[in-house]
């Protein structure tokens, strides 16, 4: 399993669009990340506690992270419509990560596949997901065993 601040430093070297990794975003992709690992291989790519808040999932630990590790800084901007907003970065752009190929392959999977979304199709997509769609508002959520079921439920090639 890797930890919180490699998978955060990997996302932030490899996201084409740094200036979108906000921490609602940044946390948002380290979910897909973890239930795209627990489908894939069973278990979560981080340590991740998911709680499904009102905001979909949320855990207040990435925004920790990036405060209180020198290795990252939040850096106070702007979005396009003039609100401000804040964007997780690295304090040193070339900051190493020690992750596993298939670790990376599932970060990577994860960041193809959300890159081009703007915001609201971002949003969607993670509401979409079979965590979210099957479980209640306001209750933690166990990614490898809802994993484990949506594996079972899912058809087959047969």
């Amino acid at each position: 399993m890797a930890t919180l601040k490699d998978v955060i430093t990997y996302i932030c070297r490899s996201y084409p669009y740094a200036d979108d990794l906000s921490k609602a975003r940044l946390t948002k992709l380290i979910y897909l990340a973890d239930w795209k690992m627990c489908i894939s291989y069973g278990t979560q790519l981080t340590p991740t506690r998911w709680y499904f808040n009102h905001y979909g999932p949320y855990v207040p630990d990435v925004e920790q992270l990036a405060r209180n590790d020198e290795a990252f800084f939040v850096d106070q901007t702007y979005n396009m419509f003039g609100s401000p907003k804040e964007v997780i970065r690295l304090s040193h752009p070339n900051a190493p990560y020690n992750l596993s190929p298939e670790e990376r392959g599932v970060i990577d999977f994860t960041i193809n596949n959300t890159q081009q979304l703007n915001w609201d199709d971002f949003i969607k997509l993670v509401y979409s997901t079979y965590p979210i769609i099957t479980n209640n508002r306001y209750q933690n959520l166990d990614l490898p065993q809802i994993a484990a079921i949506y594996r079972q439920s899912a058809p087959t090639n047969s």
